[in-house]
């Protein structure tokens, strides 16, 4: 199934994508993240309609953002570092969330706001201390496309942790939908790209991922406990603004098109 969130006047509705492209909202208000509930309702979904017809919205409020850094080796490369031997972690703040058709904003003092399509991985039940990455991909509820839009001159040259240059507020585009686990035979053979502009400058496949989905949500369990709803971003391939020959940043009215077999696309304009 392909779950998504639409913005209505009386606030935001669950709903499901129908398999001719329209959307069935389901009945109530926006329910916190479960997806053996969200597929229930399905059953009583209001009438299809069709998907340019409403407002998406972000498909879930994740209580928390796990990002994985330098985890393709082209795109460690391209900045000049090893691949690491672990994977490196960082955290977005789940008020950096926007839909996939919202803008997103350059902060205030940003000279180096970059871009990085994503793998998105959506936990479905708690996980803590998980035994090996068999029972990891137990607690996949499903996939989701995620832009991990960065400042790098507050990432990298304003001193201290990665997280100063990737919470500004809209820099985490999410949707438009989640692709259910039962979707996706192997989540290592997803493409994934991205264009500025109409310029393609990310072209990949999870594929090249040097740690795998499995590997990722056990490895993070050892060192938090993720719950229903959370969402790992599993880094992002060669391409980004800062590889670029000579660096190329965003602007004020540039359009990024993200997007992912199976995970739809992202159009989002930058002011």
């Amino acid at each position: 199934m392909r779950l998504l969130r639409i913005h209505t006047d009386d606030g935001p509705r669950d709903a499901v994508l129908t398999d001719d492209g329209r959307v069935a909202v389901l009945p109530g208000a926006a329910e916190p993240f479960d997806p053996a509930r969200w597929r229930a309702r399905a059953s009583v979904a209001e009438p299809a309609v069709d998907f340019e017809s409403v407002r998406i919205a972000p498909p879930l409020s994740p209580g928390k953002i796990v990002c994985v850094g330098l985890n393709y080796a082209d795109h460690a490369a391209e900045g000049g570092q090893q691949a690491p031997a672990e994977p490196i972690l960082f955290m977005k703040a789940p008020d950096t969330v926007v839909g996939a058709y919202d803008d997103v904003v350059i902060p205030r003092g940003g000279e180096k706001t970059d871009w990085e399509v994503e793998l998105g991985v959506v936990i479905g039940r708690t996980a803590a201390y998980l035994a090996d990455e068999a029972e990891a991909m137990e607690h996949v509820a499903g996939y989701v496309l995620v832009n991990d839009v960065s400042e790098r001159h507050f990432q990298l040259e304003r001193g201290g942790q990665w997280d100063k240059g990737k919470n500004a507020a809209t820099f985490c585009p999410l949707g438009p939908w989640i692709l259910t686990a039962d979707e996706v035979p192997d989540p290592q053979a997803i493409k994934l790209g991205l264009d500025v502009n109409g310029a393609v400058l990310q072209d990949s496949s999870t594929a090249e991922m040097i740690f795998g989905v499995a590997n990722l949500v056990h490895y993070i369990s050892q060192f938090m406990t993720l719950y229903p709803g959370d969402v790992i971003s599993t880094g992002t391939p060669a391409g980004v603004g800062a590889g670029q020959k000579p660096p190329r940043y965003l602007r004020a009215g540039d359009v990024m098109r993200a997007w992912g077999d199976g995970l739809g696309e992202q159009v989002c304009k930058v002011r």
